[in-house]
C-alpha cells in the first residue's frame, strides 16, 4: 500500500501488484486529496460524471503519452466504465514510478449503485453508451 492511502486509513486489496479501492474507499481517498483520472470517451462522460473535485479526463492513451508531466507525488484513483481498462492503467503507472494510484473498482457503475456523488445528463437515455439517444421532448 502506497503511504497516501496508508497515511489516510484508506485499506483497499491488493491483487497482482495493483491496488484496488471500492467506491466508497475511492471518494475517501478522492476527498483527502487525491485525484481522479476518468478515462472513459467523451460519449460516456457526458451521459454521467463523477461529482467530485480533483478530476482529469485522460483516455488510456492520453496517459501513456503525457504520464510525465503528471506529479508522482500525488495519490490517483483511475475509473473507467466497469473497472477493466483501469486496471492496466494503474498498472502501466506504476511500472512507470507512481506508487500512490489505486483503481476503482466497478468503475462509474458501482460508482453510481452505491449512491455516490454523480452528475447525470438528464437529456440521455440508454443503458449503456452503445444504445444512448436523445429523450423525445413532449411539448404538448
Amino acid at each position: 500500500m502506497s503511504l497516501f492511502f496508508a497515511k489516510h486509513n484508506i485499506s483497499g486489496f491488493l491483487i497482482d501488484g495493483i491496488f484496488h479501492l471500492s467506491p466508497r474507499e475511492a471518494l475517501h481517498a478522492i476527498e483527502r486529496g487525491a485525484v481522479l483520472i476518468d478515462l472513459r470517451d467523451e460519449l460516456e462522460i457526458e451521459l454521467k460524471r463523477f461529482k467530485v473535485s480533483g478530476i482529469l479526463y485522460l483516455s488510456s492513451q492520453e496517459v501513456k503519452s503525457t504520464y510525465k508531466t503528471l506529479e508522482k507525488e500525488k495519490a490517483f484513483v483511475i475509473a473507467d466504465s466497469v473497472g477493466l481498462q483501469s486496471k492496466e492503467i494503474v498498472r502501466f503507472l506504476k511500472e512507470n514510478g507512481f506508487e500512490n494510484v489505486a483503481n476503482l473498482i466497478g468503475g462509474i457503475v458501482d460508482w453510481q449503485r452505491e449512491e455516490l456523488p454523480m452528475h447525470i445528463d438528464g437529456f440521455l437515455t440508454g443503458s449503456c453508451a452503445c444504445k444512448l439517444k436523445k429523450k423525445k421532448v413532449n411539448t404538448n
